[in-house]
Order: structure tokens, then C-alpha cells, then sequence
């Protein structure tokens, strides 16, 4: 390998790290513009092992847009990223595919559409700051580099375990 296409590949990792990282924080922030953004024309998402949908980005944004609205807070931790470079059209590095292990806590929205907490009283026996709910598992993401960048052409949830008050 030579060094233009040493750093060519490290350059390659650091957007792809970038693209996990804004998808994450998408999420979190509840972005559904910037989270449809991430995705290809055609990109797809799969939640179905977490009790969600199947379907393009845009319809699975909408469908956790609405979701979502339980959670007055969330936090997608992205970690143990495996990264493989792959060949479209007879190029190297066009696609790639990332493996990334996930934890997610979350603080249930009460009535005032606030998150829980022990000031107000309502911790039910949760220190304060707490989450209500906790999942984990792993993220499979087919990427494409695109005009644009690196973009989620798939991303697959893999639901492993979850943790309800209780």
C-alpha cells in the first residue's frame, strides 16, 4: 500500500466513525431531519427485533419521531465499532459495512412531558438521573460513499436485552 492510499483509508475511518457518531446523536436529539439525511436515496432501517419497523429511512424516521416521544431522554452509546472496507464496481472503498455494539438508556416522559426525576418526587425508588429503561445489542450498517460522503445505505438493530423498572 502506498501512503496516498494509507491515508486515504484513515481518512475513510474518521467520516464513517463521524456518520455513526451523527447518527447516534440524531437519535438522541431527536434530528428526524438530520437522521434522514444520513441515508441514501434508497436507505433502509430495521428496528424489528427492538418492537419497531422495518422500511425506508423516511418512514422509519417518522415512525421514531413518534416513538421516541415516550423518552424525555436518550442516550446511544456506539462502541466496539468493527469497520470493513468493501468493492462496488471494481473500486476498493466504496462501501463499507460497521458492526457496532450499542447501550441505550432512556428516561420515560412523565404527564408534564418531562423526564422523571427525584426532585419531583416520582423516582419510583430510581436514584435521581436514573433511566427507566435500558436496551442493548448491536448495530449492522451497510455504508455507501456517496457525492456527498459516507451515507447509511441499511442499518440493522439487534435488540440483545432491555431493562424495565422492576
Amino acid at each position: 500500500m502506498t501512503q496516498r492510499v494509507e491515508l486515504a483509508a484513515v481518512l475513510d475511518r474518521f467520516a464513517v466513525d463521524g456518520l455513526i457518531t451523527d447518527y447516534a446523536v440524531a437519535v438522541d436529539d431527536g434530528d428526524w431531519t438530520a437522521y434522514r439525511e444520513l441515508f441514501t436515496s434508497d436507505g433502509r432501517a430495521d428496528y424489528r427485533s427492538a418492537g419497531g419497523i422495518e422500511g425506508d429511512a423516511g418512514n422509519v424516521a417518522s415512525w421514531l419521531a413518534e416513538s421516541m416521544r415516550l423518552f424525555a431522554m436518550r442516550q446511544h452509546l456506539i462502541v466496539n465499532r468493527r469497520l470493513r472496507f468493501g468493492t462496488l464496481e471494481q473500486d476498493t472503498g466504496d462501501t463499507a459495512q460497521v458492526q457496532a455494539d450499542y447501550i441505550n438508556p432512556m428516561r420515560f416522559t412523565t404527564n408534564d412531558g418531562e423526564g422523571r426525576s427525584q426532585a419531583s418526587g416520582d423516582s419510583g425508588g430510581l436514584p435521581a438521573g436514573a433511566p427507566d429503561f435500558v436496551c442493548g445489542g448491536r448495530y449492522s450498517f451497510g455504508l455507501l460513499r456517496t457525492p456527498d460522503g459516507w451515507r447509511v445505505r441499511e442499518v440493522v438493530v439487534r435488540e440483545k436485552w432491555r431493562r424495565l423498572p422492576g
